[in-house]
């Protein structure tokens, strides 16, 4: 008899109701057996010496016990795989012995007191956890009904509460007696019995069939929610759509998900009839859809497991001995985007991103973003999108999409009516389900106005506001951008200003921390090694990949920069701080020269946002070296990448002073020789006429822009006829 010294409690092995002898039911141990070793795993279970998990889980949260499938196993081999073979049956026992067990706690409690009174038994919730792997979606079969399976994808929306009846109260219409019907758990329905048991007195006209009326008031009812969960992006084979399959959660689990989250779940795969199948469908009786019945939620978000469980200790061992090296931020950039040549501060951007910076609270509420949005405008062919694909693959969280093909309410987040219950609820688009990640949009400038203003707020504030359809909420979208742009003519063009070049509005321009501008430049030794490089990456393509070391190495990023994300969030020093004042303060008094000299504002803004940048810079320099303080050389470094990208870029494209090379003056003179003071000519016949005489086209329109400027000639009709002035 053990428990006997439990507070007075005693019980027996021997059953309430004994079986019947026969051999099936000596084969599988009776349910009263199983209850008892439930109760004793409850009461016994061991983590360390004359330590019991589970009894002080319960008497601190009487609600709901966490179990997991591992101790089960080491308590008793047989409890684990009752459970993943018929859940339905065996689970509901652990509830009834987990509920029993905390009655016998909390009465022993209350004995102290010394009135001896019986506490009510309480229902506890059971969830289930294990290690096991989760099986992926599109492999769920007939084989899995009303069995036990654990799998992991996104939730991309969630159900309102509804209330479900575990117990429907009814009464019969003619003789007013009551009767309980318990009810299917899950979205499974009750079966209300067809005839009334009452026994009619004489004189008393009997019950008629179906004479039951349900009494909704007097029912009772728990919580439950469905949820959509669609797999992960990075699951999905290459040519499908992503499936999705419906969860239901009850209890203690409801209102615990937001869309967009990750999540790997254990449940009962079950199925019901849908109530809104088309008329074809309603006749086939035998045909079910499939969901699950949640018992257990394990979230993977940045800041749960996602962190430090996922790490063995030799892999911190061998991140923190990378990170001491001297040469780890080059390390790093050599490991980005292996097979494009050169482009050696496009890497180094795009480490940064990867890394990003420390994301800040502040006392009064307000939020600083630490994710650095980089933009790529540029030649066609420079390997833009070739990036995006890279990141797309390393970044731990990554949604690919292109701007022709997304709009606003698939980037931000769309409402969608639900057809069985005719509400309205949130599917989150790409920047929700990318939160604590990367999206790459590819064709940046290709995306309708009004669609890219949606990303705006994501981009700053990092949350996505909706109003629409009597449903007002903010969503996170704790993402860092990263776009590719080409500009307006196609290719990159010299003889237009900044502003004609880079053709996106400033307030968009101003929410990212660096502007690439990548030009294909014509050079003969530049030329030949990137052909050579090309020709060996194309020869040695299939090599590397049988030798399996490439892989190994994408993943080794991956984990490091997912281990730097959680661990390390830097903050800069003081010699830092002063020094990073002063260059900013001094990119702002170049940037007035600049604009009074040529009288125009400059195309990419310097504001207090790009102090911001600089300072994520400098933050995400030191996370790579996985240093807590960002020191005076991470912003040296951060202000020179700064330099090569934004502020090339508001200085790029055509100045008012153009250089005068000899070849510049050379075609000054044929023009001069070419237009009498008082001609007039068209721009393209004299371009035309000194292109014969062997004369580069660029060098005689900049030979024009020289001139113009001095006033010596002046364009009519809308330029395109030239005259010369007195």
């Amino acid at each position: 008899m053990s428990g006997w010294d439990e507070g007075a409690v005693y019980y027996s092995d021997q059953a309430q109701f004994p079986e019947s002898g026969s051999d099936a039911a000596a084969a599988t141990p009776s349910r009263h057996t199983i209850l008892r070793k439930f109760k004793e795993f409850i009461r016994n279970f061991e983590a360390n010496k004359n330590v019991f998990p589970y009894r002080e889980s319960l008497v601190n949260n009487p609600k709901s016990l966490l179990v997991h499938l591992e101790d089960l196993l080491a308590f008793d081999a047989e409890l684990p795989s009752l459970l993943r073979s018929s859940p339905s049956d065996y689970l509901p026992l652990f509830e009834t012995a987990a509920a029993e067990v905390l009655q016998s706690l909390r009465l022993k409690e209350q004995g102290e007191s010394g009135e001896m009174k019986e506490p009510e038994t309480r229902e506890v919730q059971i969830l289930l956890s294990s290690k096991e792997d989760p099986v992926s979606m599109r492999l769920l079969g007939a084989q899995y009904i009303s069995k036990l399976i654990k799998i992991s994808g996104i939730t991309i929306s969630a159900s309102r509460v509804k209330a479900k009846a575990t117990y429907v109260s009814l009464v019969c219409k003619n003789c007013q007696s009551t009767r309980e019907v318990p009810c299917r758990p899950g979205l499974g329905g009750a079966i209300v019995p067809r005839s009334c048991d009452h026994v009619p007195q004489t004189g008393e006209e009997p019950c008629p069939i179906d004479p039951w009326i349900v009494v909704p008031d007097k029912s009772k009812y728990v919580d439950q929610q469905t949820l959509k969960m669609q797999e992960n992006p990075e699951d999905v084979p290459t040519g499908e759509l992503p499936r999705n399959m419906l969860l239901s959660v009850d209890r203690h689990l409801v209102q615990k998900i937001v869309p967009g989250t990750r999540l790997t779940i254990i449940g009962i795969y079950s199925i019901f009839q849908a109530a809104n199948s088309s008329a074809s469908q309603r006749g086939a009786v035998a045909v079910r859809q499939p969901y699950i019945r949640v018992v257990g939620i394990e979230e993977i978000n940045e800041a749960s497991s996602r962190g430090h469980a996922a790490f063995t200790v030799e892999e911190v061992e061998e991140f923190k001995k990378f990170a001491s090296r001297t040469d780890a931020y080059e390390v790093i950039c050599s490991k980005i985007a292996p097979s494009i040549f050169g482009e050696e501060n496009v890497k180094k951007a795009v480490a940064c991103l990867l890394f990003g910076g420390s994301r800040k609270s502040l006392p009064d509420g307000v939020k600083l973003r630490g994710d650095i949005n980089v933009l790529l405008l540029g030649d066609p062919s420079t390997a833009k999108s070739q990036f995006l694909k890279f990141v797309e693959k390393t970044a731990p969280v990554a949604v690919y999409t292109s701007g022709k093909g997304s709009s606003a309410a698939g980037l931000t987040a769309s409402v969608i009516r639900d057809n069985s219950t005719r509400e309205f609820y949130l599917e989150g688009g790409a920047m929700v389900l990318a939160d604590g990640g990367v999206v790459c949009i590819d064709e940046f400038d290709k995306m309708r106005p009004e669609d890219r203003v949606a990303i705006h707020e994501a981009m700053e504030q990092q949350t996505i506001s909706i109003a629409k359809a009597g449903i007002t909420t903010v969503l996170n979208s704790r993402t860092s951008v990263l776009a590719a742009a080409n500009p307006p003519s196609g290719r990159y063009d010299d003889l237009k200003t900044a502003q004609e070049n880079i053709d996106l509005q400033t307030t968009i321009l101003s929410r990212f921390d660096l502007i690439f501008i990548v030009k294909d430049k014509r050079d003969y030794g530049r030329d030949k090694v990137i052909a050579s490089h090309i020709i060996r990456v194309h020869a040695s393509a299939d090599r590397t990949s049988s030798n399996g070391r490439a892989p190994i190495e994408e993943n080794w990023l991956k984990r490091y920069i997912k281990y730097c994300r959680t661990e390390c969030h830097p903050r800069l020093s003081e010699s830092a701080s002063s020094r990073l004042q002063n260059e900013y303060v001094r990119f702002r008094q170049d940037m007035r020269k600049q604009a009074n000299e040529t009288g125009e504002a400059s195309a990419v803004p310097i504001t207090v946002r790009q102090l911001e940048a600089i300072i994520r810079l400098s933050e995400a320099l030191a996370k790579m070296k996985m240093s807590h303080v960002a020191t005076e050389a991470d912003v040296v470094e951060a202000v020179n990448l700064f330099k090569v990208s934004t502020v090339e870029a508001a200085q790029s494209g055509i100045n008012q002073q153009v250089t005068l090379t000899p070849e510049i003056k050379q075609a000054e003179t044929q023009i001069k020789r070419r237009l009498g003071i008082g001609m007039r000519i068209s721009e393209r016949k004299l371009i035309d006429e000194l292109a014969r005489m062997g004369m580069n086209e660029s060098i005689v329109r900049r030979a024009l822009i020289v001139m113009h400027q001095r006033d010596e000639i002046e364009y009519k009709h809308e330029r395109r006829v030239i005259v010369r002035k007195v």
